[in-house]
């Protein structure tokens, strides 16, 4: 960090990012340590916690009123690591992944509450998932977003879903709040996430989400398949390629 105290200086900004840096040294904060810490009143403090939290950068646990970080500093994380090169990293085991499974594959980051697919491998079958490469999906709608969403708390994932309604993309879709953290503690006990028919009619789909030990969550992987060719067997076939794939992946980001 720079020694040198900026020309003009603008107090509200300095306050908002030394509170953003005590989020991330501290890990969980009272409106009284960011009183004491800023040197600011109690309606001040409130109104910076409260901006927080509305952008995503802070959640506040409904129990013990303390703030902890939200979404939004993952996002920033990513962002920071774009040198990693997560897509050049993963596309040797994007290719190992489709040529094992015989479907489409496909990449993704999550940003908020869409999916962003980064890169996609179609399969070579007539009847195949197309390739959405460059596109977003609900978050909550795919395998692939709800693998990274469970990569997150509870708290977090409310945080980015304030409204507590979820937009339907099909009959199948999940669209309350409750019944879609249902699904991410089941997908957290399974080791995977699952979507059947949820984003897209006639589509099933697995996925895992890559979470680095250090650099926290960096994106996910799925598996899409028509669910003329979808069976429970298949799909037990289909997660162990994926955690191989992702072991394989987060032992060479290490």
């Amino acid at each position: 960090m720079s020694e040198q105290v900026p020309r003009y200086p603008l107090e509200s900004v300095d306050r908002t990012l030394s509170l953003l840096r005590l989020l991330a040294d501290r890990r969980e904060v009272s409106l009284a340590d960011v009183r004491g810490h800023l040197g600011v009143g109690q309606s001040t403090a409130h109104r910076l916690l409260a901006m927080l939290v509305y952008r995503g950068f802070a959640v506040q646990d409904p129990g013990t009123r303390r703030y902890r970080p939200g979404p939004a500093f993952a996002e920033l994380g990513r962002a920071a690591d774009a040198g990693l090169d997560l897509v050049g990293t993963a596309r040797p085991h994007l290719v190992a992944l489709a040529g094992e499974t015989g479907e489409t594959v496909h990449l993704g980051a999550l940003v908020r509450t869409e999916v962003h697919y980064l890169d996609v491998l179609e399969s070579a079958s007539t009847l195949r998932v197309a390739s959405r490469a460059g596109q977003t999906r609900p978050a909550h709608a795919t395998s692939i977003g709800k693998a990274m969403l469970a990569a997150l708390d509870d708290d977090a994932v409310r945080a980015l879903y304030p409204g507590g309604r979820l937009p339907a993309r099909t009959a199948r879709t999940v669209t309350e709040l409750d019944a879609l953290l249902a699904e991410l503690r089941r997908s957290r006990t399974r080791g995977y996430a699952r979507n059947r028919g949820e984003v897209e009619s006639g589509v099933c789909s697995v996925g895992v989400a890559i979470s680095h030990p250090t650099r926290g969550l960096l994106g996910g992987l799925s598996v899409a398949t028509p669910e003329a060719r979808w069976s429970a067997a298949i799909e037990r076939e289909h997660v162990a390629a994926l955690q191989r794939a992702e072991g394989l992946l987060l032992a060479e980001l290490r």
